[in-house]
């Protein structure tokens, strides 16, 4: 049988896995994903977390010794995820030595309550990069307006970045110029570039939800033919952007000091309407240089199902303008997507830290008594 993910990385896709638990960590389970399954990174979120915690007893023993310390909510909860993403980040240790730090990444996410809040975020953004203390992790901050001056603070600062919940490739250009300007500040600042790695995660499987609902609100034939294009559409079109801002002379200039680009990676590739198939949003979107950070669930199907046959995006920028083109034609409003999609996103998460907030804070009463 042939090794698909094996395909996946031999052309040039970075494969991460998009869920971490303790659970994982002690059972082996990401060890061997590493092992066997080409795994190179992992990214969290709010919602992984809450998920994490909220299954089994594997928290129960570091809740018990910071209960008896006296630790309050938000210390337990930060000890908690912190000493996983740690963890995690000595596993890929030398991934991350071997890759020269491209790979063998952890991400761990900025409080999504902070999303609207500059000078908050690129402080929590220090905070964590100093609580974690491994050189192999990302910061993630999400890229709305108000994050975008967070994310050049904290590259300034010489910290790895992961920008998230990018939908437009409008907001992708802006967080590309964050990025420069951070770069260019942590030169200024004394920073080896060389140090200092970012990806920049833009969301694909939410745009083909939003979009196909939409679409069968209208109706039509032309607006049923649309179903299922706008997302890989929409990810091609921002490697065009990507491809164009890194053969400007700003980048040049930064290039020239040793500095790495920051890689597109694709997000939310698992697929939520079963009638596309579950391997879509990774066979589809295959170039090299680029990171692809999944579900277990979807990636076990590309290991079993996907046919990786080479670059898919190199060249297909006017192809997926046409189908931006149609939409409009058929009544869709895509600023609109976006902006409903970037409001649900920071809701989402937000929703999910109060989950953990609360399944800690169950778990710390528990402790106490």
């Amino acid at each position: 049988m042939s090794d698909r993910l094996a395909q996946l990385s031999d052309a040039g896709v970075s494969i991460w896995l998009d869920d971490l638990s303790r659970e994982r960590l002690n059972s082996g389970n990401l060890a061997a994903l590493i092992r066997d399954k080409h795994v190179v990174g992992v990214t969290t979120n709010p919602t992984i977390f809450a998920n994490a915690l909220s299954h089994g007893d594997a928290y129960d023993e570091q809740v018990r010794e910071l209960a008896a310390r006296g630790a309050d909510l938000h210390a337990t909860v930060r000890e908690l995820t912190t000493t996983d993403v740690r963890n995690a980040a000595d596993l890929f240790r030398d991934i991350y030595t071997a890759t020269n730090g491209t790979d063998g990444r952890v991400s761990i996410e900025v409080d999504p309550r902070l999303a609207k809040d500059a000078e908050k975020t690129a402080l929590e953004a220090q905070d964590l990069w100093k609580t974690v203390d491994r050189p192999n992790i990302f910061i993630k901050i999400p890229a709305t307006e108000e994050g975008l001056p967070a994310i050049t603070r904290t590259l300034a600062e010489g910290i790895s970045v992961n920008v998230t919940l990018i939908f437009s490739v409008e907001r992708y250009r802006k967080v590309i110029e964050a990025f420069f300007a951070g770069l260019e500040q942590a030169k200024a600042n004394g920073h080896d570039l060389r140090t200092i790695e970012s990806v920049a995660s833009f969301f694909v499987s939410r745009v083909d939800t939003e979009v196909d609902k939409r679409l069968d609100r209208i109706g039509t034939d032309e607006a049923k033919a649309l179903r299922g294009e706008a997302a890989i559409a929409n990810a091609r079109l921002a490697y065009a952007a990507y491809e164009e801002l890194f053969a400007s002379e700003r980048w040049a200039a930064l290039k020239a000091e040793g500095a790495n680009p920051q890689r597109p990676l694709w997000a939310s590739t698992g697929v939520k309407d079963p009638q596309y198939s579950p391997t879509r949003y990774v066979d589809q979107l295959v170039v090299p240089n680029t990171v692809n950070t999944m579900p277990e669930k979807t990636l076990d199907a590309v290991a079993e199902h996907a046919t990786i046959d080479g670059d898919k995006v190199t060249g297909t920028a006017g192809q997926a303008q046409e189908v931006f083109d149609k939409l409009a034609a058929v009544g869709i409003d895509i600023s609109d997507v976006f902006r409903t999609l970037e409001d649900e996103g920071v809701e989402k998460f937000e929703k999910s830290w109060q989950e953990l907030l609360d399944t800690v804070e169950g778990q710390l009463g528990k402790a106490k008594n």
